[in-house]
């Protein structure tokens, strides 16, 4: 009797390969089958070896080529047929990621797991910019937060939480609606004076970054020639930059942002 293989979830953190970890590469390079999502940069779908089966199963806004249970079953088949899976995701598999959504179906029909945990896109981009998340007396706490929800449903966060000054705001996946999150935070106390990082492809030499307040970052982002990954680093911490993040910002870095 045949025992189905092991399915690893596997982050590959924010798209730099020098970031993956270890243990990441090593089962990279093992497997027999790669499920990969579409914000896994391809430096790192390079290190895939050849005998590896490739199997995309990448997501867009408003898009989704592959369906979550569709994915569910990929990961069953293969693992069934005996094959080590890795399933290759962006950032870290249990922060905003679906890790733990595959792995208990997996468990339902039997199937092992193991969790390889990735650099979340929030820490990526924290240290490419050389802004700090916490910082002694300016933000004492970070809240990560999804600036979308499956099926495009409404927003519905605790912005009376979340407008805190004290703390640091990221908010993954929030192009779309960050005219709602900046609304929200201002209707709930924050000042439309405090300062906006958005990232794009943090890690990645594709990365993009542009410096604004939250009073001005709807606009600016309409402005602003942006892609898909983007993240939001909102709060005090922003004014840390040091001056290379300044002048790698974008030009649409307005001028009082620049010298908060």
């Amino acid at each position: 009797m045949s025992f189905p293989a092991t399915v690893y979830l596997v982050g590959a953190g924010p798209g730099d390969p020098d970031l993956l970890t270890i243990k990441a590469l090593r089962l990279i390079q093992a497997a027999d089958v790669v499920v990969y999502d579409r914000l896994v940069s391809k430096e790192i779908m390079a290190l895939v070896p050849d005998a590896a089966s490739l199997i995309s199963v990448g997501k867009a806004p408003k898009h989704h080529t592959v369906p979550q249970e569709r994915i569910n079953e990929i990961l069953t088949e293969q693992a069934l047929a005996g094959r080590m899976v890795v399933r290759l995701k962006g950032g870290d598999p249990l922060i905003f990621g679906r890790g733990s959504e595959e792995a208990i179906y997996l468990r339902a029909q039997g199937i092992p797991i193991e969790y390889v945990p990735g650099i979340t896109a929030a820490q990526g981009a924290s240290a490419t910019t050389g802004i700090p998340l916490t910082h002694r007396g300016v933000a004492d706490s970070v809240r990560y937060v999804t600036g979308h929800r499956a099926k495009d449903k409404p927003l519905d966060l605790d912005w009376a939480s979340l407008a805190d000054a004290d703390s640091t705001l990221v908010v993954y996946m929030g192009a779309a609606n960050i005219a709602e999150i900046s609304h929200n935070l201002m209707l709930f106390g924050l000042s439309p004076d405090t300062l906006v990082m958005a990232i794009s492809s943090a890690t990645t030499p594709n990365e993009t970054r542009l410096v604004t307040d939250l009073g001005q970052i709807e606009q600016q982002i309409k402005q602003a020639d942006m892609s898909a990954p983007m993240l939001f680093i909102i709060g005090r911490v922003v004014s840390l930059r040091p001056e290379q993040a300044v002048s790698l910002a974008t030009q649409y870095q307005p001028a009082e942002a620049a010298h908060a």
